[in-house]
C-alpha cells in the first residue's frame, strides 16, 4: 500500500544550496540555532556564531570547523573579516539575539542580511522536498518520530526538531536524502516562513495569545500555513481535535470550489471521522521504565498495521499515526515505517524517564498548556497502572497562567497528589494578581491538598514526597527549569532515612 508523493528534489551533499554565503549566528548555543548551524555546515555553508555562554554544542561546531566566539562583541565581524575566510555575508540571529545586541546593531549598520532563526531554516531548506509537522501541542514528538521513522526507513533525511532525538543523538542532522523534516512553530506565526510539501497538522487550540490576541487569530496562522501547500501537496490532519478537524474540512472545501488547495489525509482513533488511518486498538507493552504500548491501525483500504510503541499514551498512539499517514505520503514503504517508528524511544522532556528509586518511577515532561497536562497525565496514569501518579507542576509565562488557571486544575485534579510551583516567568513581567494561586486553589485530588510552596522548590518535593509509596509514578512537568527537580526527587526516595 505505497504510492511516491509527486515531485521532489535532488541534492548534493558537499555544496552549499542556501546562496547565503558566509553566515554568522547569533544565538549559537540554543537548540533552534545550533540545528541549523549545523545543518548548513553540513552541506558546505561556512559558518561562524557567538553566544553569551560557552556551551558543548558550540565546541561541537568549532571542531567541524566553525569559528566560535564567547560573548557579543561587534569587533567579531572584523575578527572574521581577517581570517582568511572572507567576511561574513548574512546574520542569522534567534529571538533573544536582537536589536540592541552589539553584533547585531554592528550587522544592520554594514547593512548585512539579518534572518530571523525561522528564516535561516527555510533557507536550510533549500533543495529539499519538506514534510512540516505544526500543531498547538506535539510538534516535537511527532517530528521527532518522523525523523527516526524515515531514517530507520532509509531515507536519510535531513531533521531540525525541538529536542535531541533519542537514538539520533541530536536534535538536527543533515542527511543524503531527499526530504527535510522540520518542526514548524506556531508562537510568533514564523511557520509560515517554510514551503511544505506535506504538512502534518496535530491540533489546532487557543494558545500564545501574548501573541495573537485571540483564538480566531490562532487558526487563521494555521489556515495561512495550510494555504502554502501545494496542490499537489498534501495536508496529514487528525480527526480526533476538532480544531484541526475543522482546518481539514476548511482545506477540503477550498479544493472542491477550485483553489489550489492540498489533499487532505485524516488520522484518529474515530473510524467515523478519520477517513485514512484509524486507531483500533492500544494495550500496555512492558518497555523502558514500562511506558510501551502495542497499537494497530487500519487504512482505508481494510489493511492493518501493527506495531509496538516505546512511548505511552493516546496521544502518542495518535502522533504515530500521523507520522504513519505522513511517510506513505511520502512513497515510504508502510512496513519500513513502521519498523521505524518502533525504534523511536522519544525525545528530550517529552514524558521522559528520568529513574527508579525506592520502586518510584519517576518522569518529566514539556507540557505547558491544559490539553498538552491533560495528555501527560493520561500517560501517566497508563503508566501507574493500579499505583498513585503524584505530579510536580510549574507553570509557564504569567499571561498563559491568567488565560488557562481554570483549564490547567481541571487537567492536574486527574492526579492523585499535585504541587504547584511559581509561576516560570520566562521572558514576561509579573501581572498583578496573577500567581500559581489561581491554579492551586482550585485543583482538587484524592490526596492531601495541592498546595503552592512559594519559592521553594525543596519545600515542595518534601511535601510531594510524603504519600509516595513503592510502585507509584512521579511526573514533573512545566517549561521552566522544573525539569531539574526529576533529579532531587530521585536523590531524596534513594535517602536511607524516611523513605518509602
Amino acid at each position: 500500500m505505497n504510492h511516491p508523493a509527486t515531485h521532489g528534489a535532488s541534492r548534493t551533499p558537499d555544496q552549499d544550496p542556501t546562496g547565503l554565503g558566509r553566515v554568522h549566528f547569533l544565538g549559537l548555543g540554543g537548540v533552534g540555532v545550533s540545528g541549523i548551524a549545523r545543518i548548513m555546515q553540513q552541506r558546505g555553508t561556512r559558518i561562524s556564531g557567538t553566544d553569551a555562554k560557552d556551551l558543548p554544542v558550540m565546541r561541537d561546531l568549532e571542531a567541524a570547523g566553525a569559528t566560535v566566539f564567547v560573548g557579543y562583541d561587534a569587533a567579531h565581524l572584523d575578527r572574521l573579516a581577517e581570517d582568511g575566510g572572507g567576511a561574513v555575508d548574512t546574520v542569522i540571529a534567534s529571538s533573544i539575539a536582537g536589536p540592541g545586541n552589539p553584533e547585531y546593531d554592528a550587522a544592520v549598520g554594514r547593512g548585512l542580511p539579518v534572518l530571523h532563526r525561522s528564516e535561516g531554516l527555510a533557507a536550510a531548506m533549500t533543495g529539499l522536498r519538506v514534510l512540516a509537522v505544526a500543531g498547538t501541542h506535539g510538534k516535537t514528538t511527532t517530528s521527532s518520530m518522523a525523523a527516526m521513522t524515515f531514517t530507520r526507513a532509509g531515507a536519510d533525511p535531513t531533521f531540525a526538531v525541538g529536542a535531541a532525538v533519542a537514538g539520533l543523538g541530536t536534535n538536527a542532522t543533515a542527511g543524503a536524502g531527499e526530504w527535510f523534516i522540520a518542526e514548524a512553530d506556531e508562537s510568533d506565526g514564523t511557520l509560515l516562513n517554510y514551503r511544505p510539501e506535506i504538512a502534518v497538522l496535530t491540533n489546532v487550540e487557543a494558545d500564545h495569545l501574548d501573541f495573537y490576541g485571540s483564538e480566531d487569530a490562532v487558526i487563521q496562522v494555521f489556515r495561512d500555513f495550510i494555504d502554502l501547500l501545494p496542490a499537489d501537496g498534501v495536508l496529514v490532519a487528525c480527526a480526533d481535535d476538532a480544531g484541526a478537524r475543522d482546518a481539514a474540512d476548511w482545506a477540503r472545501a477550498a479544493r472542491a470550489a477550485g483553489a489550489s488547495a492540498p489533499r487532505v489525509a485524516t488520522y484518529g482513533s474515530d473510524p467515523t471521522r478519520a477517513d485514512d488511518l484509524v486507531l483500533v486498538d492500544s494495550t500496555p507493552a512492558g518497555l523502558d521504565g514500562g511506558t510501551g504500548q502495542r497499537v494497530t491501525y487500519r487504512w482505508r483500504d481494510g489493511t492493518t498495521t501493527a506495531l509496538t510503541l516505546a512511548v505511552p499514551g493516546l496521544h502518542n498512539a495518535l502522533n504515530a499515526a500521523a507520522v504513519l499517514l505522513a511517510a506513505h505520503h511520502a512513497g515510504l514503504d508502510d512496513a519500513a515505517a513502521a519498523r521505524g517508528l518502533e525504534g523511536f524511544r522519544g525525545t528530550a522532556r517529552r514524558f521522559e524517564y528520568r529513574g527508579q528509586a525506592a520502586g518510584v518511577r519517576v518522569f518529566d515532561d514539556y507540557a505547558h498548556h491544559p490539553t498538552e497536562v491533560a495528555a501527560a497525565i493520561a500517560a501517566g496514569r497508563s503508566v501507574a497502572g493500579g499505583h498513585r501518579l503524584h505530579v510536580l507542576f510549574q507553570p509557564h509565562l504569567f499571561t498563559r497562567t491568567r488565560d488557562f488557571a481554570e483549564g490547567f486544575a481541571d487537567a492536574l485534579s486527574a492526579a492523585d497528589g499535585v504541587r504547584v510551583l511559581p509561576v516560570y516567568a520566562a521572558r514576561e513581567e509579573p501581572i498583578p494578581g496573577v500567581d500559581s494561586s489561581l491554579i492551586a486553589r482550585r485543583v482538587r485530588t484524592p490526596l492531601p491538598g495541592s498546595t503552592l510552596v512559594p519559592q521553594d522548590a525543596a519545600a515542595a518535593v518534601e511535601s510531594l514526597l510524603g504519600p509516595v509509596r513503592p510502585g507509584d509514578v512521579i511526573l514533573t512537568m512545566g517549561a521552566g527549569d522544573v525539569t531539574v527537580q526529576g533529579g532531587a526527587i530521585l536523590d531524596a526516595l534513594a535517602a536511607p532515612a524516611g523513605r518509602p
